[in-house]
C-alpha cells in the first residue's frame, strides 16, 4: 500500500522547544517542507509562522503538496476571537488545512456551550474559505467516555449545521503530540482511542496523530479507517522503516 497520500508530514516544535536558534528552526522547517515535496506526501503540517515559507517553496517547485497549520496550539485555551484571528492569518498566508485545538479542558469542566460556539464558528470560517478543518480533541487528556462524548458533539454540530458535501472536510483528530502524560502513558493515537473516535465521529473522517512510528502502525491505522496520519517521521514510515520520533 502507498501510504504517502495518508501522511501529513509534521514539524511543529518551536525553536525554544528544540533548544535551537530561530535561524536553525527555519532551516529545519525548510528541510521538512522540501522532503514533503520530494516524497509526494499529502501535506506538510507546520506552525502558522512558517505557512508563507511553505507556500513559496511549493510554488517554486510546482508541487501539489498541501499546507496545514495548527491553531491555538497546543493547549486550545485561547478565546474564540483569538482562534479566529489566528485562523484568518493562516488563511491569508495560504494554508489549506486548519487544525484547531479544541478547548478540551473547558469541555471536561462542563463548559459545553463555549466548546460548541468555538467549533461552530471556526468550522464555519474554515469551510467558507474552502479549507479542511480538523478538531484536535487530545485523547490522552480524556477518558474513554469523554472521547465518545466530544467526538459525538463535533459530529452532531457538523451534521446539524452544514451540508452533507462538507462532512468530508471536517475531521476529528486525536492529538497534538505535546500533551504531557503521567507514568509515560501514550500521549497520541492508540488503537483503542482511534476506534472510539471512528465509531462516534462517523460520517466525519478521523486523523490519527502522535505515536504512529512504523509502517505497520500506519497501515493498521489506515485499515481501522483513518483518512490521515500526522507524523514527524513520515519519510521513514513511507520507506517501511521505524522512527524514534516523539510525535
Amino acid at each position: 500500500m502507498n501510504v504517502r497520500q495518508y501522511l501529513d508530514s509534521t514539524y511543529l516544535k518551536t525553536a525554544e522547544q528544540e533548544g535551537i536558534s530561530e535561524t536553525e528552526s527555519v532551516l529545519i522547517a525548510k528541510r521538512f517542507i522540501q522532503e514533503a515535496i520530494d516524497e509526494h506526501f499529502k501535506l506538510i503540517m507546520i506552525r502558522p509562522n512558517r505557512v508563507a515559507l511553505a507556500k513559496k517553496m511549493i510554488a517554486e517547485a510546482h508541487s501539489n503538496l498541501q499546507i496545514g497549520t495548527v491553531i491555538d496550539f497546543p493547549e486550545g485555551k485561547s478565546s474564540l476571537d483569538e482562534k479566529v484571528l489566528e485562523a484568518n492569518e493562516a488563511i491569508k498566508n495560504g494554508a489549506d488545512d486548519l487544525d484547531f485545538v479544541c478547548n478540551y479542558e473547558a469541555f471536561k469542566s462542563g463548559e459545553v456551550d463555549l466548546v460548541k460556539q468555538e467549533i461552530l464558528a471556526c468550522t464555519t470560517l474554515g469551510l467558507a474559505n474552502h479549507k479542511v478543518v480538523k478538531w484536535i480533541i487530545e485523547v490522552a487528556a480524556l477518558t474513554d467516555t469523554q472521547i465518545i462524548q466530544l467526538s459525538c458533539l463535533i459530529k452532531n454540530l457538523v451534521i446539524s449545521n452544514f451540508k452533507e458535501e462538507s462532512f468530508s472536510s471536517v475531521f476529528v483528530k486525536s492529538s497534538t503530540g505535546f500533551f504531557k502524560t503521567k507514568n509515560n502513558l501514550p500521549n497520541g493515537a492508540t488503537v483503542s482511542s482511534i476506534t472510539l473516535m471512528l465509531e462516534n465521529a462517523f460520517p466525519l473522517p478521523v486523523k490519527a496523530a502522535g505515536g504512529v512510528r512504523t509502517y505497520d502502525e500506519a497501515i493498521e491505522m489506515i485499515q481501522l479507517g483513518v483518512k490521515r496520519i500526522g507524523t514527524s517521521g513520515a519519510k521513514a514510515i513511507a520507506n517501511g522503516e521505524s522512527t524514534q520520533i516523539d510525535y
